[in-house]
């Protein structure tokens, strides 16, 4: 079967029709190349076709991009040499889109044949770099469409022509938010923006009428005397705009993203010579972006391990398990943002607090939440007023009955929350899951209070609930396959992406964080220099410093998390020298964000102003400062090394929850793939000879554990050694 056929009408119209079997959206493939292409020649070829409109026999939409499991596996599919192969195959894709772009015209731009675009809704990547190809682009006035290149969210940029069409067509300063940012946008925005050419109600109508209007098909750039909109780099105008383009990358990207610089460098070339020169030039850094290992990673992790996880690579395999009704126990942010989230899915929500005007304030938060949504034009009030019915905000534990799933959020405490798990499932159905949403204690232990301990199980949000992707889902010693996929299936419907995890403490998300943030804390009260530490963890990709997060989070919860962990681990604990710092600095008042003072300094709105200068009155800066890659070390490793003893004491069961964990949950260098690629690409060997030589400096904390010495004696790696599709 194809996913593409063709069928000339009474007028002379050709639709290719592209139609990708046994996918709701389009993607494409190296079939599919051919098979349009052989489409291409015939509509070309016949005399009696006059014009060809490419459209979708998907609902809703054109395309959803390249088939990513194709693009992970290209550089393998390359053949012996794999630079040459990836460029081989990247041109014979681009002389298929140039074919469409030329339609038949002679070197003189005379002849050819019309071919238009109709969009009925999201066309993304791919599904937007053939539109580009073809003469004009009509677009269904669908409002939930999608229209964009968002290729570089994944780690490589629009590389079948779209970098160069997008930028000849609006100009590097106009095309750069569409490239850079994969911003996307609906169709009436897209057409403001120059993305595409008209949205009408029935494009494939208008596409038809306008190919048989002897349309000038001859694309700018082919045209004699076109100039790129906004200057070429070589004159005064471009050239500005190309350096302001290199500084707002480097900024945001701190060089730790090769597809952003990449493109860049395609533009920037490719805007200094003819078309066709540019294409290949395009080509080339894309093959150049497809070697890079952080490519593959960024897409292994980022997309086709995440979405196995969403669709629930690792359900137990046990009957549906949808939620119908929930009932949340808390109503403070936590709680408030879980009723918001379960509401939103269309979920009965039961929100319980002590007292009333609490259990109100829980459900307000839904409410405000709305309206920022209608202010932006994100909701309506029909949808404010469907997700609020489903909240019962109220104190009457009763109101729980006919609940089939239970998600705690009450005070960190385990008299606490044995207290409300005893009362409430006195109350609800034998059948009903029991969840606790706690980020610290741990579950077998929490699961004590409970008659069905099979049915109590860890479900740990991350705050800001609403904003937050990942859920992690930990598995107490007795938690049953039921429970489970109950969880599971709750995360599915409220659109998380879901870990799931053996019962430890910290679990595997704040076991790894923690360390970050005390290896930052420790290095203050060395004499590190903040800035320092600060702007290391940058360089390498992490969204904050390890001390802008503390204040993120708050120091007091530090305190807090620090006493009880010492409490637990007795003579074992070993962050003495953290604590010094964060219970000197809440003694101070220095809490953090929600204090206007913590590590950094705050302005009447909030806003940082700066490292807190008396930081270096108590810890004062030492004359002499490690190198800038010593402390990188110490801030990767301090995380890295607890997923691989995550991964070694059975905590993570599954590599992959691993690295997608560790880039949703708190945003581990998103361009190294997670954790453990990070080990991959950096290899074995190498990193337990850096951390073992961390530990002669700084510590145990540091050495190697036995699982990265023995890889390392076997020069293997965690993606050869853990694959989850050899393990399946």
């Amino acid at each position: 079967m194809t996913d593409f056929t063709m069928k000339t009408d009474a007028d002379g119209v050709a639709v290719i029709t592209w139609d990708t079997v046994g996918k709701s959206m389009n993607v494409m493939n190296e079939q599919g190349f051919r098979d349009l292409d052989a489409l291409i020649d015939q509509a070309l070829a016949d005399d009696a076709v006059k014009g060809v409109v490419i459209t979708s026999g998907k609902e809703g939409s054109f395309a959803g991009g390249m088939d990513i499991n194709v693009i992970s596996k290209m550089k393998e599919m390359a053949g012996d040499n794999p630079a040459a192969g990836l460029m081989q195959g990247l041109m014979e894709c681009h002389a298929v889109l140039r074919k469409i772009e030329r339609a038949g015209m002679d070197d003189k731009n005379k002849g050819g044949k019309p071919i238009a675009a109709a969009l009925p809704g999201t066309a993304l990547g791919i599904g937007l770099e053939i539109p580009l190809a073809c003469h004009r682009i009509f677009c269904a006035d669908n409002p939930k469409a999608k229209i964009g290149l968002p290729e570089i969210m994944i780690g490589i940029f629009p590389g079948m022509g779209g970098t160069t069409r997008l930028t000849r067509k609006m100009g590097a300063m106009a095309a750069s938010p569409f490239l850079l940012e994969g911003k996307l946008s609906n169709p009436a925005k897209a057409k403001m923006g120059g993305l595409i050419d008209e949205v009408v109600d029935d494009p494939l109508a208008a596409a038809k009428e306008w190919v048989l209007s002897e349309p000038d098909i001859v694309k700018p750039w082919d045209a004699k005397g076109y100039k790129m909109p906004g200057g070429e780099p070589y004159h005064p105008a471009g050239f500005m705009t190309f350096v302001g383009a290199s500084a707002m990358v480097n900024g945001k990207t701190q060089g730790v993203y090769p597809a952003a610089k990449a493109l860049l460098s395609a533009v920037y070339e490719g805007a200094m010579v003819p078309f066709d020169t540019a294409i290949k030039i395009e080509a080339r850094w894309f093959t150049h972006v497809l070697m890079n290992p952080s490519s593959s990673a960024m897409t292994r992790s980022i997309f086709i391990s995440k979405e196995a996880l969403e669709k629930g690579a690792n359900r137990p395999d046990v009957a549906d398990q949808t939620v119908k009704k929930v009932g949340v126990l808390g109503a403070g942010m936590m709680g408030a943002g879980i009723a918001l989230v379960s509401a939103m899915a269309g979920i009965d929500v039961v929100l319980i607090d002590q007292n009333q005007e609490a259990a109100d304030k829980g459900k307000d938060y839904s409410a405000r939440y709305m309206d920022k949504g209608i202010q932006r034009k994100k909701a309506t009030e029909e949808k404010k007023e469907k997700t609020l019915s489903l909240i019962t905000a109220t104190t009457d534990l009763d109101a729980l009955k006919g609940c089939d799933l239970i998600v705690e959020a009450v005070f960190e405490d385990v008299g606490v929350k044995a207290e409300m798990t005893k009362k409430v499932e006195a109350i609800v159905g034998d059948d009903c899951i029991f969840a606790s949403n706690t980020s610290t204690l741990p579950i077998t232990e929490l699961a004590k209070a409970s008659v069905r301990p099979d049915q109590f199980i860890g479900i740990h949000f991350f705050s800001p609930v609403e904003k937050m992707l990942l859920v992690e889902i930990i598995k107490g010693k007795e938690t049953g396959d039921m429970a489970v996929a109950k969880a599971l299936d709750y995360v599915r419907q409220i659109r998380k992406t879901p870990i799931v995890v053996n019962d430890a403490r910290f679990f595997y998300a704040n076991r790894c964080i923690i360390p970050y943030i005390n290896e930052g804390i420790r290095m203050v009260k060395e004499g590190v220099k903040p800035a320092l530490i600060e702007n290391a963890a940058k360089l390498v990709g992490m969204p904050l410093g390890p001390l802008q997060l503390v204040d993120e989070t708050s120091i007091d919860l530090g305190v807090k998390i620090a006493k009880a962990t010492k409490a637990a681990m007795g003579d074992e604990y070993p962050d003495e020298a953290v604590d010094e710092v964060i219970f000197w600095m809440a003694d101070e008042g220095r809490l953090g964000r929600k204090t206007s003072a913590g590590f950094y300094d705050y302005d009447e709105k909030g806003k940082r102003t700066g490292l807190w200068s008396g930081l270096g009155d108590k810890y004062p800066v030492a004359e002499d400062q490690p190198e800038v890659t010593e402390v990188q070390h110490r801030l990767l490793f301090a995380q890295t090394l607890e997923a691989v003893r995550a991964l070694e004491e059975g905590v993570l069961e599954d590599i992959r929850e691993g690295d997608v964990g560790a880039i949703l949950g708190w945003g581990f260098a998103p361009w190294s793939g997670g954790p453990l690629s990070w080990l991959d690409m950096v290899g074995a060997p190498w990193a337990a000879e850096v951390t073992n030589g961390l530990a002669e400096k700084h510590g145990d904390r540091f050495k190697a554990p036995d699982l990265l010495e023995d890889m390392a004696n076997k020069n293997q790696t965690f993606y050869g050694r853990f694959d989850p599709a050899k393990a399946a």
